[in-house]
């Protein structure tokens, strides 16, 4: 009895420990994201993003975002941006979004801590990608951590 109660207790503490994991990814708004990468000198991933219906969305959210290994690489290496499409935009979205043709349609894009685009290698960049895998995404990720080290000021 007093072995099965411990075994209960443990249990529910590795699912107490497991919980944070699981817990995804805390998205900011664009405001925040600003503030809290040029504080904590880390790049932004800005995703302007529908929601469900819209193929790309919901790609990203189950297979890269939903994946806790990108969830965690993306919550401690970068500054995770969302800016919601289903409502009005503030000026700073609307004004970003434009310096890169979103046209109000899904966009990816990594800012470093200063609001400069980054982009991979060869001028590489997932802005209007369709699908993408999580092996896909965990090596762009590479590659965009690279650049902004190399360009880091």
């Amino acid at each position: 009895m007093v072995r099965r109660c411990l075994l209960y207790v443990f249990s529910f503490c590795l699912l107490l420990t497991a919980v944070p994991a699981m817990a995804g990814i805390k998205w900011l708004t664009l405001d925040e994201g600003r503030t809290r990468a040029v504080t904590e000198n880390k790049p932004m991933i800005v995703d302007f993003f529908y929601g469900k219906g819209c193929a790309r969305c919901e790609n990203l959210e189950k297979k890269v975002y939903g994946n806790p290994d990108l969830a965690k690489r993306i919550s401690d290496d970068f500054i995770p941006v969302r800016v919601d499409l289903t409502k009005k935009l503030t000026e700073d979205e609307t004004d970003l979004g434009n310096q890169y043709k979103f046209r109000n349609d899904c966009l990816l894009i990594f800012l470093d801590h200063k609001g400069n685009i980054i982009k991979g290698p060869g001028e590489k960049n997932l802005c209007f990608a369709r699908e993408v895998e999580p092996e896909q995404f965990n090596q762009y990720l590479d590659m965009i951590e690279e650049g902004y080290k190399s360009h880091k000021h």
